[in-house]
């Protein structure tokens, strides 16, 4: 078999991976990218992760009142996914157009620690090349619980905002991020939903008012909460549903459900790329084991995104490839070190927002804090959650008393998505407190909320 060369292979088309082979293309470099599906083209994000699930939490929210539920969801469905297939087509030709980089889409497996084989059916192909990228991503982790793998109704994420049915009852494994953007979607839709949470309270990396603010307003929408259950089995029975059995508060309870959403997080995915033929270790969780240049114990072999095992979000993803860019093209200063002050967001309605540390883990680490905190619907300086007509959340600061830098932020209102990254750029410059409190915002609008929550010690 002939063994084709290239300066960079990369494989998995995700965020980090498509961006430097084409960044890489461009700067006349022959680049190979290897998909396993056609599927798959421009990653997690905009096939089965942010953009669907953001889409279809967008349309559930401009449902009219005289819809059919189910209808609308279907529809939903069916107008997300068109949506997924023209920017997966966007993002294929975003690297097809050029003329240095080559696209193909099959299994790949490393040979040795520069030879790759790719297999589509009963087609073979070898590459070599001097540098390899592994961008491939993470899978959806099913809990270890009797009858859980093997029911019929067992869903998760990417099998849920596939299908066109939208379930009648619901039952969701677990109550992080993901777990709540999937109960909060799919109750807006008019899906009754149950969640199941194995610790104390939901959002257990939150602190307890955040979470509990959390909870009232999914609570608010219909959504029932169970804490510290313990999930026991799962069965399905003869009237084409599934029954979820566990124990909570010392009793064994049950609840029915037509679908079981396994939201107990996602595992870096590397089983089957042959890592052992080229020399490169896993962490115990199965991640790439990367340095802080993000190169792999074979220098030349680098991770980016997910399967590295760093935070899994799209934009850590992008900012992975910048670190490897500069490794290739640039001076090979960046690190992964330099990263200060990354927000993540759960999408519900309102969304929360969060960067930084919790007031629980700024005072476990030592700091001397001050705490600034306002419930959205009792202030009086931020009218654009009353014209929108959503005052539910809050609005919370943690800043370091000598220094009055923000250590971190949760925000629970009206545009948090948006108001977070304000609060990143701050804390990446080093910008006071103060400084946000008594600055001048655009009225009327959120960010004009930071004057008034600001000027609020509680603690």
């Amino acid at each position: 078999m002939e063994t084709l060369h290239a300066d960079l292979l990369v494989i998995g088309f995700g965020k980090g991976g498509k961006t430097l082979a084409a960044t890489m293309g461009r700067a006349g470099r022959r680049v190979v990218m290897v998909e396993q599906s056609a599927l798959m083209y421009g990653g997690t994000c905009i096939n089965i992760g942010c953009v669907p699930t953001k889409a279809l939490i967008h349309r559930a929210a401009a449902r009219p009142a005289d819809a059919d539920p189910g209808k609308w969801y279907a529809d939903s469905v069916a107008s997300t996914a068109t949506l997924t297939s023209v920017m997966r087509d966007k993002n294929f030709r975003m690297l097809d157009t050029l003329d240095s980089v080559t696209v193909v889409t099959g299994t790949a497996t490393f040979l040795d620690d520069h030879r790759v084989e790719v297999v589509a059916g009963a087609d073979r192909l070898e590459f070599s090349a001097d540098t390899i990228v592994i961008n491939t991503g993470a899978e959806n982790v099913v809990a270890d619980i009797p009858g859980l793998r093997d029911s019929a109704h067992l869903v998760t994420g990417t099998e849920l905002i596939a299908s066109p049915d939208m379930p009648r009852r619901l039952a969701v494994i677990g109550a992080g991020y993901q777990g709540l953007e999937f109960a909060a979607m799919l109750r807006s839709y008019g899906t009754e939903v149950t969640v199941l949470e194995s610790t104390e309270r939901i959002l257990p990396r939150e602190d307890d008012d955040v979470a509990q603010a959390v909870r009232e307003i999914l609570e608010g929408e219909g959504v029932t909460f169970v804490t510290s259950a313990r999930v026991t089995r799962v069965e399905d029975t003869d009237d084409g549903a599934a029954v979820v059995h566990y124990e909570a508060g010392g009793t064994r309870q049950s609840v029915g459900a037509d679908a079981v959403l396994a939201a107990t997080g996602r595992a870096p995915r590397t089983a089957g790329l042959g890592l052992e033929a080229a020399g490169v270790r896993t962490t115990a969780r199965g991640a790439v084991e990367v340095d802080e240049h993000l190169r792999s114990s074979r220098p030349h072999i680098y991770a980016v995104g997910d399967v590295n095992g760093g935070p899994q979000f799209t934009y850590i993803s992008l900012d992975d490839h910048r670190i490897v860019a500069d490794q290739l093209l640039g001076t090979g200063q960046r690190t992964t070190t330099d990263r200060v002050g990354v927000p993540y967001t759960l999408f519900m309605t309102p969304p929360l927002a969060r960067v930084g540390l919790t007031e629980t883990a700024a005072r476990a680490a030592g700091h001397s804090v001050r705490v600034a905190a306002k419930a959205v619907a009792n202030m009086m300086a931020m009218p654009r959650a009353a014209i929108v007509g959503d005052t539910r959340g809050l609005m919370k600061f943690v800043m370091d008393a000598e220094t009055d830098e923000i250590l971190g932020a949760a925000i629970l209102s009206v545009d948090a998505q948006e108001l977070v990254n304000t609060v990143a750029l701050a804390m990446r410059t080093h910008t006071t407190a103060a400084t946000l409190r008594d600055s001048i915002w655009t009225h009327p609008s959120s960010t004009e909320a930071f004057n008034e929550v600001l000027a609020t010690i509680v603690r």
